[in-house]
């Protein structure tokens, strides 16, 4: 659907200048942190009309695509989850045409949040705070938008738990692309580093990698739901559902995550070890 008023009056309009506003308006020496959770992109998929305007359909990249010796569980638990009433749709049909319309207008909602960051960034700099500012963005999850005839979230798949991460150093200079391993629970803990505060022993969270802070980087990413795992060691990736699916991919390779290795000759042995570790982080 289309938001059917300007962006001002939209949630992340809302949330976008009231952060602006909050930077403009506040009047203390001290240093300060502040979390900007922007609403999108989410369902129900509504940018503005000037940003659903700004991306064709015809323009989207193609889905990944279904693949039934892996997805057919998560298909069937998909299209029930969004039958219920906190959504109301149903995806038993899911053409080609709704899903390019759907990342079109996902598209615009980005694009919706990347302006209003740019207000948040022109209010650092007006009240002369922005070379004294560490800024962290990311996204708690990311949105299948059809990969693999799925919709929203809750698997871990690339499309649902891979998410950027960008990061603002004042003093550091320079745009690097960090290759190492990132969690969105690290955030905590990189602010801490970041503003000389001891990380508590008992912390999963271990301070970003490339930004120069002591006991950086880690070697593995567990993800946790109510019905799968996940161990990620930066090349392969091993997963675990409840419905009795093992998937092994390397995304590097396969990106649209197609092709399950757990089965073959080069894979097992790498299913067992990570399987292990997962075990063990689990116990």
């Amino acid at each position: 659907i289309v938001w059917p008023y300007e962006l001002e009056d939209s949630w992340d309009g809302f949330v976008g200048d009231q952060a602006a506003r909050f930077l403009r308006e506040h009047d203390d020496e001290r240093p300060f942190a502040a979390m900007v959770g922007f609403p999108g992109p989410h369902c129900p998929y509504d940018p503005c009309a000037e940003y659903a305007q700004m991306f064709d359909p015809a323009d989207m990249s193609p889905p990944a695509p279904y693949v039934e010796a892996h997805d057919r569980h998560m298909r069937t638990a998909n299209i029930n989850g969004y039958k219920d009433s906190w959504n109301g749709v149903d995806y038993t049909e899911f053409t080609g045409a709704h899903k390019a319309k759907i990342r079109a207008h996902y598209a615009g909602l980005v694009k919706q949040i990347d302006d209003l960051i740019g207000r948040i960034l022109e209010a650092l700099r007006d009240s002369g705070r922005l070379d004294d500012t560490v800024i962290i963005f990311s996204s708690d999850h990311g949105d299948m938008l059809g990969d693999h005839d799925l919709i929203g979230k809750g698997n871990f798949y690339e499309g649902s738990c891979r998410v950027p991460m960008l990061v603002r150093q004042p003093g550091r200079g320079g745009r690097t692309v960090e290759p190492g391993l990132a969690s969105l629970e690290d955030v905590t803990a990189t602010l801490l580093a970041l503003a000389g505060v001891e990380r508590p022993a008992y912390y999963d969270s271990v301070p970003l990698s490339g930004l120069g802070l002591e006991g950086a980087g880690r070697q593995r990413v567990f993800g946790f739901l109510g019905d799968g795992t996940m161990n990620f060691d930066g090349t392969h990736k091993w997963v675990k559902y409840s419905s009795g699916e093992q998937l092994l991919f390397e995304p590097d390779a396969d990106p649209q995550e197609q092709t399950n290795l757990a089965d073959t000759d080069a894979g097992r042995d790498i299913a067992r070890r990570l399987d292990a570790e997962l075990t063990r982080e689990l116990m």
